[in-house]
């Protein structure tokens, strides 16, 4: 029945963060504490109120960057540089994984709340580079951040992709009610399901559902 789901399926797009990787690699856990160490340097707060700041900004804005732009007119592309500067040590090449992504049919994405650098490094990395036709990162979209429907509509009108013909892999539940409102195919990806009416599909097995595809 899964499969059904997916025929008319001509793009697939694919989220980086704690989707092309396990979250048990815990690299997020990296930038969240550059995320942290550049609130309390450039506001000039200390640790426990920049952690507030970044959690907050996260929730009311999509992104702690999103937050930090609108509310205190921050540069984006110094932050961007200054969170992505982490080790990329602990990601492994997935040879499964990149067989199951370069067999599906149609166009093949990255989609981003982060750089489009940053996601190229993790994807080569993870081995995946070339199987993928374009990668795109918040700056992409105007640093306006998922899950802004703007976000989304300047992603994939610059991709020229057709979202009732296209799939969405994420691991974060908000990020794909747009999506969905869209026509969207939407598949959850996480350890814990997250039963929501935006969310057809789940699984903690990216590579063994996208198995099931093709």
């Amino acid at each position: 029945m899964t499969r059904q789901n997916f025929t008319h399926i001509e793009a697939w797009v694919f989220d980086l963060d704690n989707t092309l990787y396990a979250p048990e690699v815990r690299l997020f856990d990296q930038i969240e504490q550059r995320m942290t160490q550049f609130v309390m340097t450039e506001l000039g707060v200390d640790r426990a109120e920049a952690d507030r700041l970044r959690r907050k900004y996260w929730h009311e804005h999509g992104t702690t960057l999103a937050g930090l732009m609108r509310e205190h007119g921050i540069d984006p592309d110094p932050y961007l540089i200054d969170e992505h500067d982490i080790s990329f040590d602990a990601l492994e090449p997935d040879a499964e994984l990149r067989a199951r992504i370069a067999a599906l049919p149609g166009r093949r994405i990255v989609y981003t709340n982060g750089s489009a650098p940053y996601a190229e490094r993790v994807i080569e990395r993870r081995g995946l580079s070339g199987v993928f036709d374009a990668v795109y990162g918040v700056e992409h979209a105007g640093y306006r951040p998922k899950p802004d429907r703007e976000a989304f509509d300047a992603v994939f009108a610059r991709d020229g992709l057709t979202p009732a013909r296209a799939a969405m892999f994420e691991d974060e539940p908000r990020n794909l009610a747009q999506p969905h409102a869209m026509g969207m195919r939407t598949v959850h990806v996480a350890p814990r399901e997250h039963p929501a009416d935006h969310i057809h599909h789940h699984t903690s097995d990216l590579s063994g559902f996208l198995s099931g595809l093709v």
